[in-house]
């Protein structure tokens, strides 16, 4: 290859990466603290989805919000979130990595302190939504960040560490929401919910200058604007539908812009091609390899499990098993620590079994599955908390051990330059599969409900769930098969 062509190819550079000498496996301090810097950013973000959930009562009760308001303090976050994915993780491989998540993480602590503060309906709706533009900037930088920065073992270690912080998150929002509200810190009501991001995010701002590497491609190309109106456009009417279809019993409009968004996504496609070559929003050549679409399909159905699993498990343990918000989130308690035993034993093993050990967690979590809805069955309204211990911490620990190596294989062969884009679309299609799986409780749960409170029927469209559930698993697991065998190894699919 010719001088001249060498210097047309992007190149990436990290500054002060925090990486262990060569040849040793253990990672220093300045590492562990960027580790943890990145770790709580994702932290923030993950439980700011969930947290609202426990609260949203109080929220209402407090601020005088309708059913349509109180709907759109979850959608308002998670709409820009979907949208900005994509843009957030370019804005970093063009301009700087740890620049673009500090950026990312004033707003989201500005919006945060909104909330907290926020008197009316309107005002907080704003907020969230500012919330979500901050997280759509901020994230795609930590998996980014975490690819291009550690290497070998020490790799699959900190994304282990990812899989752990993803899972209890997942589960520690409806807690941490209950228990704050419950408690009324200062005559506050539900407002420390979003006030205890104020803090933490300060701390990511001062260490994350002082610890975090700068990373980025020395050529940087202009941002391609418009992809990112396409692509935005094209979010904007799969993802509102889809949140909004089940509260209006799916009108025709639903369908609509959901056709309209697959045309506007087919333009975009159109548009890509075109561009690759001359500075794109998404390098389609990232496609071509079988283990990052292999895992792209797999963190799909993974989020479809997390948005209809956790949301209509939530109302069964409540309205099926007449549990209190506080042993309801004593639940989730359980599932978390069965998650963050699988996601120890993924960080521990250093990716030394490659695929088998996801996929075993995968398997795990749907036998546990099917003898916890044998039990739902046979247990009926009289199921209790201490029954259902061992069933629900092993689906906890199979799922633990699905998130982390799921992550790190998929972006595995990721060009270092496009490692932005790569996490950008990689987060896009976890909340895309979240979307979607809240969508699909319209059809599996409360099409058997019809909103009703009795027992009975929650019971029956919970086990109608599991089935569904059972489904996704398994076909996580055979997408699995795309992804390496071996350490460094081949995809096989």
């Amino acid at each position: 290859m010719s001088s001249s062509a060498l210097d047309n190819e992007p190149q990436h550079t990290t500054q002060s990466p925090p990486r262990p000498a060569p040849g040793s496996s253990k990672l220093g301090l300045a590492a562990w603290i960027a580790l943890l810097v990145l770790l709580g950013a994702e932290l923030m973000d993950m439980i700011d989805q969930s947290v609202v959930l426990t609260a949203l009562p109080a929220i209402q009760e407090s601020t005088g919000a309708g059913p349509d308001a109180v709907q759109w303090v979850t959608t308002g976050y998670s709409l820009p979130i979907a949208v900005g994915l994509i843009t957030g993780g370019r804005l970093g491989d063009l301009y700087g990595r740890r620049r673009i998540l500090l950026i990312g993480t004033v707003v989201f602590t500005a919006a945060s302190l909104l909330c907290g503060l926020a008197a009316g309906p309107g005002l907080l709706i704003a907020a969230r939504a500012l919330q979500g533009v901050g997280v759509a900037v901020m994230i795609p930088q930590i998996l980014a960040t975490l690819h291009v920065t550690f290497e070998g073992q020490n790799r699959s270690k900190v994304f282990g560490l990812y899989g752990a912080v993803m899972s209890l998150a997942n589960v520690l929002g409806p807690v941490m929401g209950g228990l704050l509200t419950e408690a009324d810190l200062f005559g506050l009501s539900w407002r420390p919910i979003f006030l205890v991001n104020v803090p933490v995010g300060l701390a990511v701002l001062l260490l994350g200058r002082r610890f975090i590497p700068e990373s980025t491609v020395q050529k940087a190309d202009r941002l391609d604007l418009t992809g990112m109106l396409l692509s935005a456009l094209a979010i904007v009417l799969i993802v509102f539908p889809l949140t909004e279809g089940h509260l209006h019993h799916w009108p025709l409009w639903c369908f609509a812009l959901l056709a309209a968004g697959v045309l506007v996504l087919g333009v975009f496609l159109r548009h890509q091609r075109r561009k690759q070559g001359d500075a794109p929003l998404v390098a389609l050549s990232l496609f071509r390899s079988r283990q990052f679409s292999g895992g792209m399909a797999a963190q799909l159905m993974h989020g479809l499990l997390c948005g209809l699993f956790f949301m209509t498990w939530t109302l069964y343990l409540q309205r099926g098993l007449g549990m209190s918000p506080l042993q309801a989130a004593l639940a989730f308690v359980l599932l978390s620590l069965g998650e963050l035993a699988g996601a120890t034993i993924v960080a521990k093993s250093g990716g030394r079994f490659a695929r088998r050990l996801p996929q075993t967690g995968a398997l795990v979590a749907l036998a546990s599955m099917a003898a916890y809805g044998l039990q739902v069955d046979a247990g009926q309204a009289g199921l209790t908390l201490p029954a259902m211990t061992a069933p629900v911490v092993l689906i906890g620990f199979g799922l633990g051990m699905v998130g982390g190596p799921l992550a790190d294989m998929s972006l595995a062969r990721v060009p270092h330059e496009d490692a932005g884009s790569a996490s950008g679309l990689f987060n896009t299609v976890m909340h895309l599969g979240i979307a979607l799986g809240t969508a699909l409780t319209a059809l599996v749960f409360f099409a058997t409900t019809g909103g009703s409170l009795d027992a009975g029927l929650n019971r029956d469209a919970f086990l109608t769930v599991l089935w569904w559930a059972g489904g996704l698993l398994a076909l996580l697991w055979a997408l699995m098969f795309c992804l390496p065998k071996r350490p460094n190894g081949p995809a096989d699919c």
